[in-house]
């Protein structure tokens, strides 16, 4: 064996061993990225679609800011890549304004239809033990469309024509499938069958599921657009589409109705944040799972991680016994927060992390139950932006289980959500169904200031993955000092089985649930975390969608990051 194929497999050996997505032959002799970070000086756009990159890109040398260019990319995702979001959908973000040097939460998710009661609907599932994946009854309102005017009237520069122009263009004239995204358009298909409306027309044209590279087409969405450029949000919310929906629910069996949509609004909400190493990490409060990741966080910073290794047994270990702890909490507590108090502050609290970090032993916890921290009452896009003036936008937008309800209101070229999904029909519960009432939302943005400061803009999509997503960022960076394209190309984990929002609100975690783990972790690993009583198995993909944007103030310049396992990219300027 000569001297360079022993150099490769030393390095391929050393790549595995540290659990990194290796690229080993990078001539700067960091394997544990699959591309360098982007670096610019006057704007930043990362998304999982390269076209939409580009939308917002143009928006920023169009003159635009951050946020317009986080509007008009998001309508761009809705029509090419409505495997995750759309105008049917709904939104959180967090925006970094420069010009009162501050965080901004928007809580733009929608609430369930006034008309329908615990009752009505116990008796429309007829004996089902949940509210299903699709059809009319998990639709609860959109509140994307209002969230980009919310976001647009309090930050915007350029007009909302300007900004929504490109998508109406490529959804009149076409664009081609991406990989990752045709694979799942084609997977969802068979979900809808025996849906009413338009979703077949809209989506499925033919018959049949577009493939990669093809051109699709939706002059219904552009039309819908076309609206909302010309007359506002009001359009969407009072106008030809809350009565177009209005009927076809009144048709079908839905409880969705003018109403609804007329007296729906955004929130605008303070972000909550937990100190992590000297750096304050920021989440949106319930009803999304936001400080999920933040409750790990103020666990996790009562351990040495740094020296325990990336990805080594102790520190996986630790890690995934703080995400079942956290996960517990999360199940009870978190909901809309209009329909009760909760313990929010107890359970970010120092002293609380502390109580629960105790908990965390040797072995791997079978029976995990919430906490008690003093109130005794108890598929998706992310996208990031940044400009030249300073602000920087974290957004997140989904219509929850891949494309969503099955729903397309004939006429409108845009799927509705199936967030309702999430409540639970336990009387006793937080997140229980009631009329108006926003569910409990998997998405979350989230943002990272240093001194005050702003520092990096991220997220990382995927379901219940997003909490645990987030924790693995931010410890990979400040931990392991990884860059921002190396902390999202490093191999994931993901625990399963812990309870959920929508259960009764005596279940807990019995049976210590499984782990899934990337092909990257060694088997030395897998093997440790298996004598510590872990189940594992090995996941395909399912490891969520990362995006990030970091402000480097010593150098005055942008760097971005996106996700290695989709087809999108980071651009700037």
């Amino acid at each position: 064996m000569n001297f360079t194929v022993q150099k490769i497999i030393l390095i391929l050996i050393s790549c595995t061993s540290i659990g990194l997505i290796a690229a080993p032959d990078r001539v700067n002799g960091i394997p544990g990225t699959t591309r360098s970070e982007v670096i610019a000086q006057n704007g930043m756009v990362a998304t999982s679609h390269p076209l939409a990159t580009q939308i917002g890109l143009d928006i920023l040398k169009k003159g635009g800011n951050a946020i317009d260019a986080a509007i008009a990319a998001n309508a761009a995702l809705g029509l090419m890549e409505p495997t995750g979001n759309g105008m049917g959908g709904d939104l959180f973000a967090i925006v970094w304004s420069a010009k009162d040097k501050k965080l901004h939460g928007l809580n733009a998710s929608g609430r369930s239809p006034l008309g329908m009661t615990y009752e009505n609907l116990i008796t429309d599932l007829d004996g089902a033990k949940g509210i299903p994946s699709y059809g009319v009854l998990p639709i609860s309102t959109p509140g994307a469309v209002d969230g980009w005017f919310e976001l647009h009237e309090k930050f915007g520069s350029l007009s909302m024509s300007d900004i929504l122009a490109p998508t109406i263009d490529y959804a009149e004239k076409g664009f081609p499938l991406t990989e990752l995204i045709a694979y799942y358009w084609g997977a969802s298909q068979s979900r809808f069958k025996g849906q009413p409306g338009a979703w077949s027309d809209t989506y499925y044209p033919n018959g049949k599921a577009p493939k990669k590279g093809e051109i699709f087409k939706n002059p219904d969405l552009a039309n819908t657009l076309s609206l909302l450029a010309t007359e506002g949000r009001d359009a969407f919310y009072k106008g030809e589409i809350a009565e177009k929906t209005d009927a076809f629910m009144q048709a079908n069996g839905g409880y969705l109705r003018k109403e609804d949509f007329a007296q729906h609004k955004s929130e605008w909400v303070q972000p909550e944040s937990v100190n992590y190493r000297g750096y304050d990490v920021w989440e949106l409060p319930p009803n999304s799972q936001g400080i999920a990741a933040l409750q790990m966080l103020s666990i996790l910073k009562n351990f040495d991680l740094k020296s325990m290794g990336f990805n080594s047994v102790e520190s996986l270990h630790t890690l995934l016994e703080a995400k079942k702890l956290a996960f517990e909490d999360r199940a009870k507590f978190y909901a809309d927060l209009d329909f009760g108090k909760q313990p929010i502050d107890k359970l970010l609290s120092d002293k609380y992390g502390k109580q629960r970090a105790k908990l965390i032993g040797e072995r791997s916890a079978r029976r995990v139950e919430a906490g008690h921290p003093g109130l005794r009452k108890g598929d998706t896009i992310y996208l990031t932006t940044a400009d030249k003036f300073g602000n920087m936008v974290s957004l997140i937008q989904s219509n929850y289980r891949g494309m969503g309800s099955g729903i397309v209101v004939p006429g409108t070229g845009f799927m509705f959500q199936d967030r309702g999904q999430l409540f639970s029909l336990d009387q006793s519960h937080a997140n229980v169904y009631e009329p108006g009432k926003r569910p409990f939302q998997t998405i979350i943005p989230a943002f990272v200031t240093k001194d005050g400061k702003p520092y990096i803009s991220f997220g990382l999509m995927g379901g219940g993955m997003q909490p645990q997503g987030h924790v693995q960022i931010v410890v990979n960076m400040i931990d392991y000092g990884m860059n921002l394209q190396e902390a999202g190309d490093a191999a994931r984990w993901q625990h399963f089985g812990s309870s959920e929002p929508t259960d009764s609100n005596t279940k807990y975690l019995e049976d210590g649930g499984y782990v899934e783990l990337e092909s990257a972790i060694p088997y030395d690993v897998i093997r440790g975390l298996m004598e510590k009583g872990h189940k594992i198995r090995m996941g395909r993909g399912g490891y969520g969608g990362y995006q990030a944007i970091l402000w480097d103030e010593v150098n005055r310049v942008y760097y971005g990051a996106s996700e290695s396992r989709k087809d999108g990219h980071a651009a700037g300027y």
